[in-house]
């Protein structure tokens, strides 16, 4: 009987997340990524303004609408290892394990980022990528084919939302599509942890 109803529960779940996600057109989503334009999106983390990581245009355009013009840092998304190793130079080993057992959103600092707009970072030899969690996320990414931007949907300085209505209406004119799933949710997710390894894979956290 147990087992029933934990079926059923999935069931009801996987069934609410497909009803959700049809209220966004994934494809409309990608052709705003490719056309180099913002999105406003919710991730395994907190509410984000996202761009296509690849380009130079985009991100200074997100930059603007941030007010972030000095020390920005802004962290990408991915949807694999796979994809991972496409835009650092080196991934340890230790990395995987890390991913497996850790069971909070990790975003992990990694040197020489490649294949990645020169402008998502001040110093443009670290940047934080996160593999989501999120299955929304992740069927975005993989469909994009690239990693997204993910910064906090904030002006600059300002405090960060807590869920989507308190994201101010600044942010929301500024980007070019408003996701729809998960606006509803009273309680955002809290930041990721974020860890630094270094080639011999020592750890240092640098958020927990």
């Amino acid at each position: 009987m147990k087992q029933k109803k934990q079926s059923y529960s999935i069931m009801v779940a996987t069934n609410l997340r497909t009803f959700m996600f049809a209220n966004d057109n994934l494809e409309s989503i990608e052709s705003v990524l490719t056309a180099g334009g913002l999105i406003l999106y919710p991730t395994d983390t907190v509410w984000s303004i996202g761009c296509d990581a690849t380009n130079p245009t985009a991100v200074e355009r997100l930059a603007r609408l941030k007010q972030k013009d000095q020390s920005r840092n802004f962290s990408i998304l991915v949807d694999s290892m796979e994809m991972l190793k496409k835009y650092v130079a080196h991934v340890h080993p230790r990395i995987d394990t890390l991913l497996h057992y850790h069971s909070r959103p990790l975003t992990v600092v990694f040197d020489r980022p490649r294949n990645l707009a020169s402008n998502l970072s001040s110093t443009n030899d670290t940047i934080g990528v996160r593999i989501v969690k999120d299955e929304f996320c992740r069927r975005l990414i993989r469909r994009f084919g690239k990693p997204i931007v993910a910064s906090s949907a904030k002006i600059y300085k300002a405090p960060h939302p807590n869920n989507f209505g308190e994201i101010s209406s600044a942010v929301i004119k500024g980007v070019d599509y408003v996701v729809k799933y998960r606006q509803y949710e009273k309680h955002g997710n809290d930041p990721s942890v974020v860890v630094q390894i270094s080639d011999e894979g020592d750890l240092t956290f640098l958020r927990n």
